[in-house]
Formats: C-alpha cells, structure tokens, sequence
C-alpha cells in the first residue's frame, strides 16, 4: 500500500493504518530498534511503541515522508529505551557507538542548552552535506541507524578494518570542524 493510502487510514482512524504500517515498515523499524538496543525484546517492544505513537501522532500531524517519520519514532524510542535500559544495566547496544563519537562532541553541560543544541545539528548537518554520497552514507548508516561496522562493510564489499578506519578519518574530520567552531569541549 503506498504512504498517502496508509496516511489515510489513519487520518479516517482506521485500525487497519497499523497493520499496513507493519507489514509496510516494520522490518526497517525493527532493524533500526535493534541495531540501537541489541535485545530483540526490546527492540520488538519499540517498534510495538512506534505504531502505537505514529497512531496518536497521525493525526493532526501529516508525515511527507512516512518511512523517515516511523525511522525517527523509533530511534528516539529505542533511545529512551537504552537510557532506560542502562540506568538499570541491561543494554549495551549503542554504548560502542557512542564511545567512538564522544571525542568530537561537546560535554553535556553545554550540548543541553538549546542555542547550542541547535548550532551543534547545523554545523553537523553542512558537515554532512560537505561529505562525498559515500561517506555521508557510511558516517549515517553507523552513527544515525546503528549498523555494526561488520555490516556496513559487508553491504561495502570491503574489510571491518578498512571501513573503521574510514568511520575513524570521518570523525576526525567532524571534531575538526567542531573545534574550529569551537564546539568541543579542548
């Protein structure tokens, strides 16, 4: 069923919304659930959350892109999750991920002000956009959809190593323009 169709149903608040939702979008809300969280009862749970919130949500809200509203639905519920999860020391899924990028991030103390928040996701977002497809791709892939490195470079053709040292080079290149926005925390 295509979006607008989907979209419909749930505006006429059709059960059926969550349904076509699912077999339309539920194996990519479960890889994104899973990647972040690494427990599939977790992660099944999440993507349960997600249809449940893109009921509440849809409407007065009308996604323009439903695959990219479910995606951010569930990677903000997965990681709700995992902060909930760690609190309580069961999750471990995205605590690799975040290590790799808490060298070219700001400290908490300043990334928790608004203005900086949002000067921090622009400055990352012209980062992005100055990145070759490739890259853009990768840096995405691993830090916004939590792919392990062995399955980027599976879908890359290339060897684990060779695609952590790009991922590597990439956050350097970030920190390097954070620092010279002077975002970092040196």
């Amino acid at each position: 069923m295509r979006d607008e169709a989907i979209i419909r149903l749930y505006f006429e608040r059709d059960e059926r919304a969550i349904g076509e939702t699912g077999a339309k979008y539920g194996p990519y809300c479960s890889k994104i659930a899973m990647n972040l969280l690494s427990v599939p009862e977790d992660a099944e749970e999440c993507v349960q959350d997600t249809y449940l919130a893109a009921w509440n949500r849809i409407p007065p809200e009308r996604p323009t892109a439903l695959r990219v509203f479910l995606g951010r639905i569930t990677r903000n519920l997965a990681i709700s999750r995992y902060r909930r999860n760690k609190a309580q020391k069961r999750c471990a899924g995205m605590e690799e991920q975040l290590e790799e990028l808490a060298d070219c991030l700001p400290g908490s103390e300043g990334a928790e002000r608004e203005f900086e928040r949002r000067e921090l996701g622009r400055i990352i977002s012209r980062w992005l956009d100055s990145l070759p497809d490739g890259d853009r791709t990768l840096f995405v892939r691993r830090y916004w959809y939590g792919e392990s490195v062995e399955e980027l470079a599976r879908g890359r053709g290339a060897r684990p190593n060779t695609v952590a040292q790009r991922l590597r080079r990439l956050r350097l290149s970030l920190r390097d323009t954070l620092e010279k926005e002077e975002l970092t925390d040196e």
